[in-house]
């Protein structure tokens, strides 16, 4: 089954239930607090949360990068990893001219060489719904749904480039977990990584 079948269910919702039921399991570390006739523990504050599963998500797509970068012996013969540059605009009158010179600097700062542009419109009219996060905070669009995302999946599929680079995470997906289904679908099943010109950084508060 794709990861972009999957039945997604928001950490927050999770751990919610889970403590309404009493069932919460310990993870924070330090001592016990009295009161109310049972103990309790203290909780771990959700920045530390989010900067830890930024670290696990950056973490999980630099491997991918690497089993590219052994796979292709990146830096020999001269032949340079091929990326698609792929951007998010805001709306249908907005160019993503701006997007494509930091890509394009990024990109030949690493040693790479751009295959092709790609766009996407952040809200398109059609194929819509509503993340379980909510972290967009409006109508949304995923990555799997978008008519040049998915031309980059193809392209990565028949092996016409090594990769995606993009400006930051949120061109992909601000969930968590849809990112990493991202993330992971392109290296098993297209044998690709995602480059990042500003690497992850917890979600901000809505």
């Amino acid at each position: 089954m794709s990861p972009h079948d999957a039945v997604k269910l928001g950490p927050d919702v999770l751990s919610l239930v889970a403590f309404d039921r009493g069932r919460e399991k310990h993870t924070g570390g330090g001592s016990p607090i009295a009161g109310g006739g049972h103990p309790r523990w203290p909780r771990t504050p959700l920045r530390v949360k989010r900067q830890s599963r930024a670290v696990q998500l950056r973490s999980v797509r630099e491997h991918f990068l690497r089993q590219v970068v052994d796979t292709k012996d990146f830096g020999k013969d001269d032949q340079p990893l091929r990326v698609l540059a792929y951007s998010l605009v805001p709306s249908p009158r907005a160019r993503p001219d701006e997007d494509w010179g930091t890509l394009q600097a990024e990109a030949e700062q690493r040693g790479y060489a751009i295959a092709a542009r790609l766009h996407d419109v952040a809200v398109p009219v059609t194929t819509t719904y509503f993340p379980a996060s909510c972290a967009s905070g409006g109508v949304y669009t995923p990555p799997w749904d978008r008519p040049g995302w998915r031309e980059a999946e193809r392209q990565l599929r028949e092996g016409l480039a090594d990769g995606v680079i993009v400006l930051d995470r949120y061109h992909i997906s601000s969930d968590d977990d849809e990112y990493h289904a991202v993330i992971k679908h392109l290296g098993e099943h297209c044998r690709a990584f995602l480059h990042l010109v500003i690497s992850e950084e917890p979600v901000a508060p809505t």
